[in-house]
């Protein structure tokens, strides 16, 4: 079974992707620390598609799916925008942030640090962002 949230893509629904991704995570018995790094995840993905392919654009939509199988748990994030492969993003030096005083740009190398596995792909004219963290603890399995 899928649990499922769409939203629009402005920053102010990421509150309640968060609020959906913990109370599915928490359901399924994750620990507080699995859950929170998860939904730092998730959240840095989302709030991407939000800023960066939808310009914070009310009347473009998210579709987060979350779903586990006996290996793990998926996420699946899906639009219609630019599609972004932050796989092939260049993870810059803690020099080069602190020298270009950046403030953004970690998000990415954290969710790649987090997930176990990331797949990029189209299906039903959508861009779908597919997160995959393995289960540490097999009781979290799907049933």
């Amino acid at each position: 079974m899928k649990d499922s949230l769409t939203v629009g893509c402005t920053r102010t629904i990421l509150r309640s992707v968060r609020s959906f991704v913990s109370d599915v995570l928490f359901k399924i018995g994750m620990s507080d620390i699995d859950v929170n790094m998860l939904v730092l995840a998730v959240d840095e993905v989302c709030s991407n598609l939000i800023i960066h392919s939808h310009s914070c654009n009310p009347e473009r939509h998210i579709t987060l799916e979350i779903w586990t199988d006996d290996d793990g748990i998926f996420f699946d994030i899906m639009d219609e925008g630019k599609l972004f492969n932050f796989m092939n993003y260049e993870e810059p030096t803690l020099d080069q942030l602190v020298q270009d005083q950046r403030k953004g740009g970690m998000g990415i190398i954290l969710v790649k640090r987090i997930m176990d596995n990331i797949e990029f792909f189209r299906e039903d004219n959508r861009n779908v962002i597919r997160l995959h963290k393995k289960f540490t603890d097999k009781s979290q399995a799907a049933s």
